[in-house]
């Protein structure tokens, strides 16, 4: 490996360089001019460090972004990923990556570019939740990219190694705590939401309530992972929102449920009045066919709160002048929410007071920092007024 300094003449004005003349990994013989011999001299030794180590990449077997893009697309697809992660990966490359830095060798990305990159993102109006995401799928391009020889580095990771645990901790600052009455029901709209099931709803929803399955679960449970004997359900399957039947996204995905009575009842009930169809769902729709996600949330569970009155006015009049409402809750994941509250809250405040590790198996949650990142805060911490007088009363006693 050489550093040179070369001289030429263009139209009469004679001009300086400095090449790096180098062999790389794959035996090919390389040239890389620079303006500066310092320039030169630095990607000399980084380029030296590289090529022993086996990671650098020339600048010729490079390619672009969205030519990197497409090949990782292509590689999720070949993977059996869901076609809803992939339609998600493809916008983030359309609208997100490709009109930004599509024509950018993977080469020239650095951990400066890339910082510069999010911050524009944001600039521009985007929101920070989806502009980690963005990073996380170029993140993921670039591994992809770095398997196949394109890359020598991964900048994103480096990024994100660098900024330590501080970026972390400020997000779900920002992001805030989940907050009972705003983001998870109180039990008394839980039971006034109860009340107010019927129909062909009133068994997805009670279920949902009282296991805390996620909406694609409900939506692809098979009549064959309700266990009445045992009093369980067993998630092994899921819908997502194409209404393809395919396994939980992880492991943990997979678990048992025990059913409550009102669960075990109202199912027995609903076995006999449900659509029959080719896949025999638990809560199919009225074909027998999976369920829409949406048709579940406005036309099922939203009816349902506006008839227990769990609701908040909105600007909006009927016809008649009255003032609209809207759900004080929009989505299925409220029910989820509470499930969890339930399971972690005390006895004494008709909770089931279960250990953490118990919830996140509950749940399905891939990892025990997973359930403690989201509701950790909710634990009884032990250290009450009257539970601190209790303990002293005994120490001392």
């Amino acid at each position: 490996m050489s550093v040179r300094k070369r001289t030429w003449s263009s139209k009469g004005v004679e001009k300086t360089a400095w090449v790096v003349d180098y062999t790389d990994g794959q035996n090919e013989r390389r040239l890389k001019t620079f303006k500066t011999k310092k320039e030169a001299e630095n990607f000399s030794a980084t380029a030296h460090v590289e090529v022993r180590e086996g990671t650098h990449v020339a600048d010729g077997a490079s390619c672009t972004v969205r030519v990197a893009g497409k090949l990782w697309i292509a590689a999720k697809e070949r993977a059996g990923r869901e076609r809803s992660t992939v339609e998600q990966y493809q916008s983030h490359l359309n609208y997100h990556l490709a009109p930004f830095i599509g024509d950018m060798k993977l080469n020239a990305l650095t951990v400066p570019t890339v910082r510069a990159y999010e911050e524009r993102l944001l600039d521009e109006g985007r929101s920070p939740a989806m502009v980690k995401k963005v990073l996380v799928s170029l993140g993921s391009l670039l591994a992809d990219a770095q398997e196949r020889g394109l890359v020598g580095r991964n900048v994103v990771r480096d990024m994100r190694s660098r900024r330590g645990s501080s970026d972390s901790r400020a997000l779900k600052r920002a992001n805030g705590r989940l907050k009972v009455g705003t983001d998870i029901p109180l039990p008394s709209e839980i039971k006034a939401l109860v009340g107010a099931l019927e129909g062909r709803w009133r068994p997805v929803l009670i279920t949902a309530v009282f296991t805390g399955m996620r909406a694609s679960e409900l939506r692809g449970l098979p009549w064959a992972a309700v266990d009445f004997e045992k009093r369980v359900i067993k998630v092994y399957q899921r819908a997502d929102r194409y209404g393809q039947i395919g396994r939980p996204k992880s492991d943990a995905g997979e678990r048992e449920i025990p059913m409550t009575p009102i669960v075990a009842n109202t199912l027995k009930e609903w076995k006999l009045a449900c659509p029959k169809g080719g896949l025999g769902l638990v809560f199919p729709n009225t074909k027998g066919g999976v369920e829409a996600h949406s048709h579940l949330v406005h036309a099922g569970l939203g009816p349902a709160w506006l008839r227990a009155g769990v609701s908040v006015p909105t600007a909006k009049f009927s016809a008649a002048g009255e003032r609209l409402a809207t759900p004080l809750y929009s989505g299925m994941h409220a029910l989820r929410h509470f499930f969890a509250s339930w399971c972690i809250n005390r006895r004494a405040d008709g909770g089931l007071e279960l250990p953490p590790k118990i919830v996140q198996e509950r749940l399905g949650h891939s990892s025990i920092a997973m359930t403690m990142d989201v509701y950790g805060h909710l634990f009884p911490r032990g250290d009450d007024a009257e539970e601190l007088a209790a303990a002293e009363a005994a120490l001392l006693a």
